[in-house]
C-alpha cells in the first residue's frame, strides 16, 4: 500500500505533466487534478511525508512522447525541512535546478537515510554539520557546482555506504580520519580540486570496493595498505600529481579488477608479481615515469582485458602470449626502447 509520500509524488508528477503539455485544455487540467484529489491513502501511522523521489530524464513513455527531459528548474526550498519525518530525498538529474543545499537539512531531517541531489546545478558548500544525519546511508551530490571543503563532520556518518561527490569544485584535503566511514562501499570523488595525500586511515574501510579519486590534485605516494584491502576491486587515481613507486601488493592483489594509475609521476620498475589468479578488466599505468622492462609474469595472468603501458620509459622485449597477443601498438607507444609484437621487431 502506498504511503502519503506516494501521493506527494503523484501530485508533483501530475502538476509537472500539466505544465509540460503545451496549451493543456482547462478540461484536461481539471480532470487530472480531480483524479489526484480522489486518491487518498495516507500513511496509517504518522500521516507524514516520508519519501520524495523526483528524478529527471525519466524513461517513462509520457516524457519520451513529450520529448522533454530535465525540464524542472528552480531550487530546493528550506521549507523541505518542515517534513521532519523524511527518510528519502531524491531530486536528481534535472540539469537546471540550482541554488544551495538548505543548511537546515542537517538539523531538521534526522530520519534522512538517502540524500540524492545528483545531476543539477547546485552550488555553495556541503552543510558543515552534515554529520548530524546519523541515519544517512546514501549521500549523492555528484555532477553539480558544489565548492568548499569536505566537512570534517562527514566522518560521523557511521552508516554511510555510498558517497558520491564527483564532478564538482570541492577543494582541500580528505579528512585525516576518513577511514572512520567503516561501512562505506563506494567513495566517488573524481573530478574535483582535492589536494593532499590519501589518508592511511582508508585502510580501516574493510567494506570499501570502489575508490575513485581521479582527476584531482592528489599528491604523495600510494599507501601500501591499499594493496592489502581484500574487498577493494576498483581503484582510480589517474590524473593526479602522485609519485613514488607502485606497491607490489597492489598488483598482486587477486581481487583488484580495475586499476588506473595513469597520468601521474610514478617511477621505478613495474613489480614482477602477477600470477595465475590475476584478473584485470582494466590496468592502465600509462603517462608515468616507469622504467625497466615489462614483467614476464604478466604473460601468466588469468585475464587482462585492457592494458595500457604507453608514455613511460620502458625498455626491452614485449612478452609473448596472452594478453599481449590481442593488444595493439597504442598500448606500448611512446616508451624508450620497447620492441616486439605489436611494435617493431627486436634487432
Amino acid at each position: 500500500m502506498a504511503s502519503s509520500s506516494s501521493l506527494f509524488f503523484l501530485t508533483l508528477f501530475i502538476l509537472s505533466v500539466i505544465s509540460a503539455v503545451t496549451a493543456c485544455p482547462p478540461s484536461d487540467r481539471a480532470a487530472l487534478l480531480a483524479f489526484k484529489d480522489a486518491l487518498t491513502e495516507p500513511d496509517p501511522n504518522t500521516h507524514r511525508v516520508t519519501d520524495i523521489n523526483l528524478r529527471g530524464e525519466s524513461q517513462d513513455l509520457i516524457f519520451q512522447k513529450l520529448q522533454r527531459t530535465g525540464y524542472m528548474t528552480g531550487n530546493i526550498s528550506p521549507e523541505i525541512c518542515k517534513l521532519t519525518e523524511l527518510s528519502t530525498l531524491v531530486v536528481a538529474d534535472w540539469k537546471a535546478i540550482s541554488g544551495e543545499i538548505p543548511s537546515c537539512i542537517s538539523s531538521s531531517l534526522s530520519s534522512l537515510r538517502i540524500l540524492d541531489l545528483t545531476g543539477n546545478q547546485i552550488s555553495g558548500e556541503i552543510p558543515a554539520d552534515i554529520g548530524k544525519l546519523r541515519r544517512l546511508t546514501v549521500l549523492s551530490l555528484g555532477d553539480n557546482a558544489i565548492s568548499g571543503k569536505i566537512p570534517k563532520s562527514i566522518v560521523n556518518l557511521a552508516g554511510l555506504k555510498h558517497l558520491d561527490l564527483s564532478n564538482n569544485q570541492i577543494s582541500g584535503e580528505l579528512p585525516w580520519n576518513f577511514g572512520n566511514l567503516r561501512m562505506l562501499s563506494r567513495a566517488l570523488l573524481s573530478r574535483n580540486e582535492l589536494t593532499g595525500s590519501i589518508p592511511k586511515s582508508v585502510f580501516k574501510m574493510n567494506r570499501l570496493a570502489d575508490l575513485d579519486l581521479s582527476m584531482n590534485r592528489i599528491t604523495g605516494s600510494i599507501p601500501v595498505q591499499l594493496g592489502k584491502m581484500k574487498v577493494l576491486s576498483t581503484l582510480k587515481l589517474d590524473g593526479n600529481s602522485m609519485s613514488g613507486q607502485i606497491p607490489s601488493k597492489l598488483l598482486s592483489n587477486s581481487g583488484m579488477g580495475i586499476l588506473n594509475l595513469s597520468r601521474n609521476g610514478f617511477e621505478g620498475a613495474i613489480p614482477d608479481v602477477f600470477g595465475v589468479r590475476t584478473y584485470f578488466m582494466a590496468l592502465d599505468l600509462s603517462h608515468n615515469n616507469l622504467t625497466g622492462k615489462i614483467p614476464d609474469s604478466l604473460s601468466s595472468v588469468r585475464f587482462v582485458g585492457h592494458l595500457d603501458l604507453s608514455h613511460n620509459h620502458l625498455c626491452g622485449t614485449i612478452p609473448i602470449g596472452s594478453p599481449f597477443d590481442h593488444l595493439d601498438a597504442a598500448s606500448f607507444s611512446d616508451n624508450d626502447c620497447l620492441c616486439g609484437n605489436p611494435l617493431k621487431s627486436c634487432e
